[in-house]
Parts: structure tokens; sequence; C-alpha cells
């Protein structure tokens, strides 16, 4: 799982690193701006979602979750690493989520999907619980960065299912898979944080 999670900073640093280092030369973007735009443009494709846009609003998600990404990236090589911007992208993660799933059920109420309006809940409930064990083991000082499927994973599998949408049960397939591991994970850093924490 180390190995893992080691795998998904490089790949970030990769795709990342050029573009931070060209906004790094402009004074008014800082890692704060790019992780408030990058909430408007989750909005947007939330929006879109609601709309029936599903296939637009996979791309839209796609940009939403690079500008994820980018604003770690830039905070890391301007050294403007903070505590506060630190805060802000998890608050801004946690809501991002809430309103793409948002989008999805308004979208499955219109529709009258009985089984996605499910999916839905079960999928909100289980990336909060993943969030949630590893905001609180580290508030108590325990390392809490394994797990199956993290954010990451969870943008890349919806926006592949909005974009997939014209097929049938796509997005179905999608919330499945990110209910699922969603649990999964949650279920991993849990015991995680209780083998370190069963000898005291």
């Amino acid at each position: 799982m180390t190995k893992l999670s080691q795998s998904r900073q490089l790949l970030s640093c990769y795709l990342t690193q050029p573009l931070a280092k060209l906004l790094a030369r402009i004074s008014f973007i800082t890692p704060n701006t790019i992780t408030c735009a990058g909430f408007l443009v989750t909005l947007g494709a939330a929006g879109l979602i609601a709309t029936r846009h599903l296939f637009a609003a996979g791309w839209v998600v796609l940009l939403a979750g690079f500008l994820d990404i980018l604003d770690g990236a830039l905070a890391r090589h301007t050294g403007q690493v903070s505590r506060f911007g630190a805060i802000l992208d998890s608050t801004v993660d946690r809501l991002s989520e809430a309103a793409l799933l948002f989008g999805i059920l308004i979208f499955s109420l219109r529709e009258q999907l009985a089984l996605e309006i499910v999916l839905v809940c079960l999928a909100l409930i289980g990336s909060m619980m993943v969030s949630y064990i590893r905001a609180r083991a580290e508030g108590l000082g325990l390392e809490c960065q394994v797990g199956l499927f993290t954010r990451a994973e969870r943008v890349i599998v919806l926006a592949l299912g909005l974009l997939l949408s014209q097929f049938n049960y796509a997005l179905t397939i999608a919330l499945v898979i990110i209910t699922l591991f969603s649990f999964i994970t949650a279920s991993q850093r849990f015991l995680h944080v209780w083998q370190q924490t069963r000898n005291n």
C-alpha cells in the first residue's frame, strides 16, 4: 500500500510539474486560487450532470480533477504550503465530491432511476468515510495514507462513467465501483489504524 501511495505521488508530480513551473511565474495565481477555481469547475460539472449533459460533464470532471492535484504541486514548487491551504483543499475536495454526487442524484430523480439513487447515497457515505478515517487518524498523530481507492481513483471512475454514459449502465457500473471500493478502502484504513493502536 505504501508503494501504491508513492506511485500516485510520482504520477501526480509527472502530470503537474511542467504547468506548476509555468504558473509559478504568474504572481497572482496562488495554490488557493487554483483550489477555488477547481471547485467552480466542479460545480459546473454537477450542473451539466443534473441537466443531462453527461458526456460534457465527464470532461469537465477530469479538468476539475487535474486542478485538484495542480494546486498542491504549485504549493510545493513555490514554497507556499500552509496549514490553511491544506484545510481549504480538503474541505473543497469533500464539497466537490458531494456536489458531483448531488448532480447525479438530481439526474437520477429526473430519470426515475431508483438503483442509481441508492448508489449515490451509498457512494457519498463510503467516500466520506474514507476521508474521515484518514483525517481523524492524522489528527491523533497516526499515519493513514493506505488505501486502494482514494479520491483520485473515484474521480477517474466517475469521469469514465460519464464519458461512456451513452452505453447502457455505464454510469451505474461506475457508481457500483465507487461505492464498493470506497467501503473496502475505508475498511483498509480502519484496520491500518487499529494495527497501529492495538498496543496502546
